[in-house]
């Protein structure tokens, strides 16, 4: 899918760097292999290394009251993860998982710090992670009081569509696979307010979903149900 052709897309750090800066920064770490549940980052550890993903799909959790986990971001090949610890020294703030097999590059922080120096353009690569996230992040709280369970859902299902989907034929296939709890705790809201949402959606033929696959089926009128009126490119 073409990034930026939305407000929620976004481009994998990987991008938006030139070839040089790119190989700079790939000769760094070192390079390892997880599977599917195995932890890259645990939350609140005190390493300040930084992850660059180059081959599956990881989730982003948080630890609420109790034992409440919450998902708060997914990230795939390109990506990097853990960005915050490794620029400010600070304890991690989320769980990255494995959702897969995954391979990454681990690099420590006393590696990163004299290559960002050094090179501009990947501090600026790495400004720009952030701020998206942020803006992301903003944006989401701000939909939260602002629109309906199926609006929200709708963004969320655009956005992934848009960043992460694959296209067959007609439709959309979304390459990460939810589960409709996920999906509640991405829109702030109920499981079964979710599951209801989903319903419809389906029931409108606007996606179709099975074996923890979804798919769009029709883009444009599910941009129109998540009121965004930037087209598709």
């Amino acid at each position: 899918m073409t990034h930026g052709s939305n407000p929620g897309a976004r481009a994998p750090f990987l991008d938006m760097l030139s070839d040089e800066a790119r190989t700079a920064f790939t000769q760094l770490g070192s390079r390892r292999r997880y599977g599917a549940r195995d932890v890259l980052i645990n939350e609140g550890d005190q390493a300040q290394e930084l992850v660059v993903l180059h081959e599956g799909l990881v989730k982003v959790t948080g630890q609420l009251d109790g034992d409440r986990v919450s998902l708060m971001d997914i990230r795939v090949a390109g990506d990097v993860v853990g960005e915050l610890a490794a620029m400010d020294l600070g304890t991690r703030s989320a769980t990255v998982t494995a959702c897969g097999d995954v391979v990454a590059t681990v690099i420590p922080g006393a590696e990163l710090s004299p290559l960002l120096y050094a090179n501009p353009e990947l501090l600026l690569a790495l400004n720009r992670v952030l701020c998206g996230r942020m803006r992301r992040s903003d944006r989401r709280r701000l939909e939260f009081g602002e629109y309906p369970v199926l609006v929200r859902l709708a963004r969320v299902l655009v956005e992934l569509a848009m960043s992460y989907g694959r296209r067959e034929r007609n439709s959309v296939r979304i390459d990460v696979n939810l589960t409709q709890s996920e999906f509640a705790a991405l829109i702030g809201s109920r499981t079964n307010t979710v599951h209801k949402a989903l319903t419809r959606l389906r029931e409108d033929k606007l996606i179709t979903t099975g074996c923890r696959q979804t798919y769009v089926r029709d883009l444009a009128r599910l941009r129109k149900v998540a009121r965004l009126d930037v087209p598709v490119a």
